[in-house]
């Protein structure tokens, strides 16, 4: 029952303890596996961080998140991460860029 915008700030502040003031749509990405028909739709925002830091005092209390980091465009280029085209629009300062549909990696 919650807004897009509403609802990453609500999960950031659960799986994180960061708060966060979210921006316009950066990406939509879809991603699809042919050979079962799975298909997924990624939606990312420009965010910013209004409170909280990435200290080792804090942990996300049901245990799902088991690290936090901020990773620098350098940082990325020795990573394995998905979308392809996140860092260009991370570091970006264009419209909303849609990727479309990129197949899973097995």
């Amino acid at each position: 029952g919650q807004s897009l915008p509403d609802n990453l700030a609500r999960e950031v502040r659960e799986e994180t303890g960061l708060t966060i003031s979210v921006g316009p749509p950066a990406l939509v990405n879809e991603f699809h596996d042919p050979e079962t028909g799975f298909h997924q739709i990624d939606l990312f925002f420009r965010c910013s961080v209004v409170s909280g830091a990435l200290d080792h005092t804090w942990s996300d209390p049901e245990g799902v998140v088991t690290e936090r980091r901020f990773f620098s465009q350098e940082e990325m280029a020795r990573i394995r991460f998905k979308p392809d085209s996140l860092p260009a629009v991370a570091w970006g300062r264009g419209e909303a860029h849609y990727d479309p549909l990129e197949a899973i990696l097995k």
